[in-house]
């Protein structure tokens, strides 16, 4: 059920870590839409898992008890007519698919993605997956065609569940970008670039394209800085809890006890994004 952002439930400022406040106020935005679903079945996880013969991190298993995926857009208006320009999307488990699952691989002599395997390193000088069956690629997000964002299953052995897992963008001449360790890293990232054409193309070393330059700019110009974000992924991420976001519990009233009269705390901050849109990243955190 897709809706627009006035008529959903509380829940929403959480999932979405206040990012709707900073669109709302944006310059052009004419509508935020949400598609609310619900908590995916967990007989479905565990039969995704069991066809797979691989182990969903914790942090994105949670997600899916709260919710069968995820997609949020939003348009301006340009040249007077309105236009979606912002796109984020988690797919669901059902729809969490391996890569390279296609008919055409399996027509008699076709070339198969191993065939473009090398050992070359990336920019990131991990070494990146391979289409054999050393690794297996599932997508997290189609990219509008701009190239797929992949949860990669490392040192796959048959037999064995796997549990090794990493974030990759795979672009359109299918080369491989390292994007974060965790699915947590990754929901902030997806969230705090609002979901701009071509954003994971930050994470390649030749950058997003010249239009999508602009939009950068425009809307997101503390994110834009690639190395700042790989020099300062993890202190920015990590003020994200997958244990509050990704699950949904009714909490138990406890009865508070009177203490003695002490000095008033500063109230804490919960990830909110939603008045932080001129505040800095932290500074020279340590790098993983």
């Amino acid at each position: 059920m897709e809706e627009s952002i006035y008529g959903l439930k509380p829940y929403l400022e959480t999932l979405t870590l206040g990012i709707t406040k900073i669109l709302e106020t944006s310059p052009g935005v004419t509508e935020v839409n949400f598609s609310e679903r619900p908590a995916a079945e967990r007989h479905k996880i565990v039969s995704w898992e069991q066809k797979n013969s691989c182990s969903l991190p914790e942090d994105l298993k949670n997600f899916y008890l709260m919710t069968d995926g995820f997609q949020m857009t939003w348009s301006i208006k340009f040249d007077g007519n309105p236009m979606q320009l912002g796109s984020m999307v988690i797919n669901s488990i059902s729809k969490l698919g391996r890569l390279g699952e296609s008919a055409i691989y399996t027509l008699p002599n076709a070339p198969t993605l191993a065939d473009l395997d090398d050992e070359e390193g990336t920019e990131s000088q991990r070494r990146k997956p391979s289409f054999d069956s050393r690794h297996i690629a599932f997508e997290l997000d189609p990219c509008n065609g701009n190239g797929k964002v992949c949860l990669v299953y490392r040192n796959v052995k048959k037999g064995v569940v796997s549990l090794d897992t990493e974030i990759w963008f795979l672009d359109r001449a299918l080369y491989w970008h390292f994007l974060t360790d965790t699915f947590t890293a990754y929901y902030r990232l997806l969230i705090t670039h609002l979901g701009l054409p071509q954003w994971q193309y930050a994470f390649t070393t030749y950058g997003v394209s010249p239009q999508a330059k602009q939009w950068f700019n425009m809307y997101k110009p503390i994110t834009f800085n690639p190395a700042l974000l790989l020099d300062e992924a993890d202190a920015f991420v990590n003020k994200l809890d997958p244990n509050k976001v990704f699950r949904t519990k009714s909490k138990t009233p406890v009865t508070k006890k009177k203490l003695p009269a002490q000095p008033t705390a500063s109230p804490k901050i919960h990830g909110s994004m939603g008045a932080t849109k001129s505040t800095s990243l932290p500074s020279n955190p340590a790098r993983k």
